[in-house]
């Protein structure tokens, strides 16, 4: 189903121009990187494209550093909570219930029912994995290395549809260590690929100002090698989607 033929969770309304070729991107390729601002909503339309795209998700997000969830208190699970509150907005957001939809293994009963499409893990536990028929969402993709984004791209088969998400402005780890827009100009003039920017942080004049601080040793000095997509106008009223 084309997300245009929908009202994309009641939301298509509130969309900027940006987010729809955002949209468009992710429909007619098999892999996009996005470079976008905080509060753009990068996250929630990436989850409502999988959504739409029926093959289940794929949601693996970053730790600054790889090795912190070993040396935290609990399971598996309960280490990875703290990394998903953007999956989790952005489930809501779309309609879904989280503790529904989310593989755990609290949620058994949902996933016998087939009622839970989601799989959350971060990049530390993907080694050996196989990736195949799904879509594969890599958020706050800044704070991967080289080697992190080689592991899990290298893992996924041409029947997947892949979201790349980032924001270069926000990097946690060394910037000269991070993958994202290594890989971002490495896939770019790939047939299969989109590269794409959401400019506009639609939480208003505070978040915003506080983004751009510091920008010209991130965001701002990628845009000369990152494709920019304009909203016409640069609208920001409030009919336009907030949304992380």
């Amino acid at each position: 189903m084309k997300w245009r033929d929908t009202l994309f969770f009641g939301l298509k309304s509130k969309l900027s121009k940006e987010q729809e070729i955002y949209l468009d991107a992710i429909e007619n390729n098999q892999i996009t990187f996005c470079n976008a601002r905080s509060g753009s909503g990068k996250t929630t339309l990436a989850v409502g494209m999988a959504k739409l795209l029926d093959k289940g998700l794929v949601y693996i997000f970053a730790t600054p550093q790889e090795k912190t969830l070993g040396f935290r208190k609990g399971n598996t699970q309960e280490k990875e909570s703290d990394y998903l509150t953007p999956l989790y907005d952005a489930l809501v957001e779309i309609g879904e219930i989280p503790e529904k939809v989310i593989i755990s293994e609290n949620n058994i009963d949902n996933i016998k029912n087939g009622s839970a499409w989601v799989k959350a893990t971060s990049a530390t536990f993907l080694r050996g994995t196989n990736l195949k028929n799904t879509t594969i969402i890599l958020d706050e993709s800044q704070n991967h290395s080289i080697a992190d984004l080689k592991k899990i791209l290298t893992r996924i088969h041409d029947s997947c549809t892949v979201i790349v998400i980032g924001h270069s402005g926000q990097i946690d780890i060394k910037p000269s260590a991070s993958g994202f827009t290594k890989y971002l100009e490495h896939f770019r003039t790939e047939p299969y690929c989109a590269v794409v920017e959401l400019t506009i942080n639609f939480r208003g004049k505070l978040a915003t100002r506080a983004d751009s601080l510091g920008e010209t040793n991130g965001y701002e000095r990628e845009r000369g090698n990152t494709e920019r997509v304009r909203n016409s106008g640069e609208s920001t009223d409030e009919g336009t989607l907030q949304v992380r």
